[in-house]
């Protein structure tokens, strides 16, 4: 399948590898507003570089574009990716608003393309097995939740031109690092339907516009609470760290490492950290290239890829409500949009 990618920054290196080792792909092109960017991966792997997205489009007819641009571009360049009939790999968040998801949503499915939306860590060992035994029942159903994300990030990650921006990263650490963990609490214990939430700048002020520290309460469909907490603000890039207290013990996640904890408190290790190539860090998970793997098998076999707009859309959902949340300092109800 030919392919192209959309923006050449960090993340991009995931997707690049990733598809430089699947026999089905074929890169045709690439696209950033950096020359120099462009002209490097286009040289790495025998590509045609464009500077305009716009003009790459209307050159190419990829079969599948990545895009890995800044937040605020994601929902506005999938559509236009998918009204000109083409499949699209979205970096997270997929969209920045409520009412983004909703057009994103409607766009995938009036064009009959495949939307996929990079939430890798599903693909993770560990989050697997948690999800195929709370899905069993074996350990009863989930009663409690509570997540952490402390992470560090310091003045020279934010010296670009759009991280730490509300108009292009448009959030902090909400939107951007703890997304994931945000997706795999409501993927794990139940579609969320009510936020409070509270964001600050406890460590970088002066230094960015939006939050480097949240703290969240959810209440999900089933009942359940969760509560969740993130920040950049921390000394170090530690593993994210998910608790889910179910009828019969708890299962807890540490980085990739899955424990099941009984009644008694016996604590014993269902997974290990998997032997997997990292492309990027440790703290991200190895499921990327998995991820892309499956995604492009659903290309090719015409299966649906779950991690549509509809699906991959709840954690933006849920995240869009937090801002609401803490800026009117009232609980926000979640209501899905058109899907």
């Amino acid at each position: 399948m030919k392919v192209a990618v959309i923006g050449c920054g960090n993340v991009s290196v995931m997707h690049f590898n990733a598809l430089r080792d699947n026999p089905d792909t074929e890169i045709i092109a690439v696209a950033d507003i950096k020359p120099e960017r462009a002209d490097k991966k286009a040289s790495e792997y025998g590509a045609k570089a464009y500077y305009s997205f716009d003009e790459l489009l209307e050159k190419e007819a990829p079969d599948c574009v990545h895009i890995c641009t800044p937040h605020y571009l994601h929902t506005p360049m999938a559509i236009k990716a998918l009204n000109k009939g083409i499949n699209v790999l979205l970096e997270k968040p997929c969209s920045v608003s409520a009412s983004e998801i909703s057009e994103l949503r409607k766009a995938e499915k009036e064009s009959g393309k495949q939307l996929g939306i990079c939430f890798q860590n599903r693909y993770n060992t560990c989050v697997r097995e948690a999800k195929k035994i709370i899905d069993s029942g074996d350990m009863g159903s989930v009663k409690s939740a509570r997540a952490f994300v402390t992470w560090y990030r310091d003045k020279e990650y934010y010296s670009d031109d759009w991280h730490g921006t509300l108009d292009k990263e448009c959030g902090g650490v909400l939107i951007n690092q703890s997304i994931h963990t945000m997706d795999l609490v409501q993927y794990l214990c139940g579609k969320c339907k009510k936020v409070t939430a509270h964001v600050s700048n406890d460590s970088l002020r002066g230094i960015i516009e939006v939050e480097d520290t949240a703290s969240v309460l959810l209440e999900l469909e089933n009942g359940v609470k969760a509560v969740f907490y993130a920040t950049l603000a921390y000394a170090e890039n530690s593993e994210v760290f998910i608790e889910i207290t179910l009828e019969k013990g708890k299962l807890r996640l540490e980085g990739e490492k899955l424990y099941s904890i009984g009644n008694d408190g016996k604590l014993t290790e269902i997974t290990e950290r998997p032997d997997a190539v990292y492309h990027g860090q440790h703290y991200w998970g190895s499921g990327h290239s998995v991820l892309i793997d499956d995604y492009y098998y659903c290309l090719k076999s015409g299966e649906k890829f779950e991690i549509d707009a509809v699906e991959g859309g709840r954690a933006a959902e849920i995240v869009a409500a937090c801002y609401e949340s803490s800026k009117s300092g009232k609980a926000i109800e979640i209501t899905e949009g058109a899907n």
